[in-house]
């Protein structure tokens, strides 16, 4: 069978869908999705932002990592042992409340996350047989938005059954094993004599003003992303008015993020993707400013519909974009601009804690971040005017 076929571009193509579904959903976005049960049943708004928090510095802490893994073989080993231990995190805060032990495990399944996005994204980027990868990689980053999608509606699921919250995280963490699998079938390469495989040298050379600049706007987008992926169905129920429609609008997100990457990618290829990028950004700043103008319902699905089509696509967009500046070995510059994303992600859940404590709503937090994206678009509108890889489309 064609998806059973290694070499199948479709075949890899899906197992980088699952392996986003398993790291990016099972292994992080579901906690926003759980998060509202979680907080009437266990935990304190505060500890939810810590524990945001620590996933975020074990996916900073796989992303430095992956940018010093040297050859394709061990990329994939790495690869293989993130799936195994985002669904070894996940299943573990179904079955005990410890705090000191959910706080290791969303250590451990940040990083294991980063393994499936980072190095995983740059064994797809390597595998994919002679197509034009930014449309290709846009198929692949659409795993995102199917992330959220899919995750959210089996949580649904499990709550619509009788189930609760820790019965969730259990049923996930075994469709992440399932899909695990799949992925880590496809997603080899064949062995070769040691003399002949390929390791890559850390290049400092590649970080060249262009590459220094994504890495900067990049971290804006880290903290720009993370207060709405971390707080947005609480950010809503706490809106007047709209208790109990945060999941709604988390589902709108998922909904949205499937076919972003696709058309996103698709007109980077067209119109460049630094243009595409500050186009997404400022239209994310729309949807983070939303919520605090309106609790119009409406308004707030937009909201959410902003979010995950321009997040979900700027991940991709960026992503994309690195590993094209970086030509042979993706993953360097994918793991050096993910780690700054992951300082932002770090310092959002943060900053919006303490901003909630001492305000009593969401609203200066998304003020704040709306602005810091602001300087995002600013950095970019100066590489788009000064460096000629920014003036290039990537192909």
């Amino acid at each position: 069978m064609l998806i059973f076929n290694r070499e199948s571009n479709s075949a890899i193509l899906l197992a980088g869908i699952f392996a986003l579904i398993v790291g990016v959903g099972v292994a992080r976005f579901v906690f926003t999705s759980l998060l509202p049960a979680m907080l009437e049943d266990s935990i304190t708004i505060a500890y939810a932002g810590v524990l945001a928090s620590i996933n975020y510095v074990g996916y900073l802490t796989g992303s430095i990592f992956s940018v010093f893994i040297k050859d394709i073989h061990s990329k994939v080993k790495y690869f293989r042992f993130g799936l195994f231990i985002c669904v070894i995190s996940s299943f573990i805060l179904g079955v005990t409340d410890n705090s000191t032990i959910w706080f290791i495990a969303r250590l451990f399944a940040g990083f294991g996350a980063a393994m499936a996005l980072v190095v995983g994204s740059a064994v797809v980027m390597l595998k994919l047989k002679s197509v034009n990868k930014t449309k290709a990689m846009g198929i692949h980053f659409s795993g995102l938005g199917f992330s959220i999608l899919i995750t959210d509606l089996v949580m649904r699921g499990v709550f619509y059954a009788g189930g609760n919250w820790q019965d969730a995280w259990i049923i996930l963490a075994i469709l992440g094993a399932l899909l695990s699998c799949y992925s880590a079938y496809v997603l080899r390469f064949d062995k070769q004599p040691n003399n002949e495989v390929v390791k890559h040298k850390f290049d400092k050379s590649l970080f060249s003003p262009m590459v220094i600049i994504l890495i900067l706007a990049y971290f804006t987008e880290g903290i720009g992303m993370v207060v709405q992926a971390t707080f947005l169905p609480d950010i809503v129920n706490s809106l007047q008015g709209l208790d109990g429609y945060g999941g709604y609008v988390w589902l709108a997100v998922g909904i949205a993020g499937v076919p972003s990457c696709i058309i996103w990618m698709r007109l980077a290829h067209r119109f460049g993707s630094i243009n595409i990028m500050i186009v997404a950004m400022l239209l994310q700043i729309v949807g983070i400013i939303i919520p605090t103008l309106s609790s119009n319902i409406v308004m707030n699905l937009i909201s959410g519909l902003l979010f995950g089509a321009t997040f979900i696509g700027l991940v991709s967009l960026f992503m994309n974009f690195g590993g094209q500046l970086s030509k042979k070995n993706p993953v360097f510059i994918m793991g050096a601009i993910t780690s700054a994303y992951g300082i932002g992600q770090i310092l959002g859940p943060l900053y919006s804690v303490a901003l909630i404590k001492q305000f009593g709503n969401y609203n200066e937090a998304l003020y704040l971040t709306a602005t810091i994206v602001t300087m995002g678009i600013l950095l970019l509108t100066y590489a788009k005017i000064n460096y000629k890889e920014a003036k290039d489309t990537a192909q």
